[in-house]
């Protein structure tokens, strides 16, 4: 259902695009979105990627073989991402809630918000069967975890304006895909592999969706759409950052190379930036030009702050390898 065609006025001032004035506004463009998503989107099968012949009992009511570590040719680095990716993908009721409550259920933004939330969850339906039919993890701990970060629930960072929440997805959605497709390379196992370059890419179609969308945020409210993109690149954080550990776990998935600051500056940030063209944006009133400026400096010290990193990286590493070496 289009409600209202997608086009910049002049003469209104940024107070009055309200969020319910920008979800009828952009009604057009995702009913265009969300028909180009389901052309593009290839619906695949997660059993079919669960190793079922390599599961058996584990200890407990039917006495089977308790975990250990070594049962497994996933790796440290591996696993402990595996985890981190599966508990953040578990939160789905949580982030269905915030985008429902957002963007609504009727009309194109229902559709695309419930066709979101089942491929979403297949993600973690996939994971969590090749995890435990292959023994990757401990049972029981991953248990536990998921029951405390399910328990604390999820509220958004930007919950308080439609804008920021679109901001935020366009961006999250690329590193959660960047995420899924480094953890699978580092992951030891090919079928791992497989699985998550099938996670990635629904992961990948959700930020072309997202993105598309604030681009035409920018077309219809440049001021707006400048300052939540500034506010949520300068305040990013992963959805799964209450997860149970995840200081050290992200840490880990740092220094291995799976998702750190030179990974977010060069292959989220940069390239989600670079198609919008927001630092050439032009004709912006005081608010949106002060938003683009601070990017500009942001960015720049976020470049500086990955270089320092991959120095620290480097030397870390090479320690390790020298320590390696000398067993």
């Amino acid at each position: 259902m289009t409600i209202a065609p997608v086009q910049r006025t002049a003469s209104l001032g940024s107070s009055a695009w309200t969020d319910a004035r920008l979800i009828m506004a952009l009604e057009e463009v995702v009913e265009k979105e969300l028909n180009r998503h389901l052309k593009v989107a290839k619906d695949w099968m997660p059993h079919e990627f669960v190793p079922w012949s390599q599961g058996r009992d584990f200890d407990g009511v039917l006495g089977g073989e308790a975990w250990s570590v070594e049962q497994s040719q996933v790796t440290p680095l591996g696993r402990v991402s595996l985890v981190v990716n599966l508990l953040t993908e578990d939160n789905l009721p949580s982030y269905h809630h915030e985008i429902a409550t957002m963007f609504g259920r009727e009309g194109a933004w229902g559709t695309w918000v419930h066709r979101w939330t089942a491929e979403e969850g297949r993600h973690g339906i996939a994971i969590r069967d090749y995890l435990l039919a292959t023994r990757a993890v401990d049972p029981n701990e991953l248990e536990r975890a998921r029951m405390a970060h399910m328990s604390e629930g999820f509220e958004s960072d930007n919950s308080h304006s439609m804008l920021h929440s679109v901001a935020y997805v366009a961006f999250q959605e690329l590193a959660t895909r960047i995420s899924h497709r480094n953890t699978g390379h580092f992951a030891g196992d090919p079928l791992c592999d497989q699985l998550l370059a099938k996670i990635a890419n629904d992961e990948n179609l959700h930020m072309v969706f997202y993105r598309n969308l604030l681009k035409a945020a920018l077309e219809i409210a440049p001021d707006q759409a400048m300052r939540a993109i500034a506010d949520v690149v300068t305040d990013f954080r992963m959805p799964g950052h209450g997860i149970p550990g995840f200081e050290r776990a992200a840490a880990q998935i740092a220094i291995g190379g799976v998702y750190n600051l030179r990974i977010h500056h060069d292959d989220v940030l940069q390239p989600v930036l670079r198609h919008l063209k927001v630092m050439e944006v032009a004709d912006l009133g005081p608010t949106g030009q002060q938003a683009q400026d601070e990017l500009g400096v942001f960015l720049g010290g976020l470049d500086e702050q990955a270089r320092k990193f991959e120095e620290r990286q480097a030397a870390l590493l090479a320690r390790r390898a020298a320590r390696a070496g000398a067993r």
